[in-house]
């Protein structure tokens, strides 16, 4: 009997999980793939103010567009590796939650920025909150949300600071730090 319901609940794991998690990876890289691309053009339009170097205004506003799209593109980057990389159940739970609060992060950072990769990554988070939800109640996990935030939160803070870097050597010749 015992054994009939730990294959139950393995059929039901990989018709339930499995396909969302499939999808929602698919969704980061399809994501990403917009993000870049908005990277590549913003770069470039950079590139050509900084020739024209008249408005140090707009300069530093498309400069701190530039920024936010580097730190989205990292997070998601690493959601989707996290997302890849799951391997069993019980492990959902610790490993996804604070990525749902990383996505949610960026999703909010690109409101203004590029709405509908906003839009997408609140479908994101909540696919990811889904998966992270049933598989809880299918293994009675336990969430400690103080430990999540605090580990999302960590994680968020060093990408800034790589992102923070490499942005600075990029316009190393402007003279001032990036924040």
């Amino acid at each position: 009997m015992r054994h009939n319901i730990r294959r139950c609940e393995a059929v039901f794991q990989t018709v339930t999980i499995v396909p969302r998690l499939g999808y929602s990876a698919k969704l980061a890289s399809d994501i990403a793939r917009d993000l870049r691309s908005e990277r590549a053009t913003i770069k470039s339009s950079n590139k050509a103010l900084l020739k024209a170097s008249g408005d140090d205004d707009a300069l530093y506003d498309a400069i701190d567009v530039e920024k936010t799209l580097e730190f989205s593109l990292e997070v998601l980057l690493h959601a989707r590796q996290k997302i890849m990389s799951v391997s069993e159940m019980f492990g959902i739970p610790k490993m996804l939650l604070p990525t749902i609060h990383a996505v949610r992060t960026i999703s909010a950072q690109l409101h203004d920025v590029m709405p509908e990769c906003s839009q997408k990554l609140c479908e994101l988070s909540v696919h990811l909150g889904s998966i992270v939800l049933d598989s809880a109640s299918m293994s009675a996990a336990k969430f400690d949300f103080g430990q999540s935030n605090l580990e999302a939160t960590l994680f968020l803070d060093e990408v800034k600071l790589i992102v923070d870097s490499k942005i600075n050597k990029q316009y190393h010749n402007l003279g001032f730090f990036i924040e």
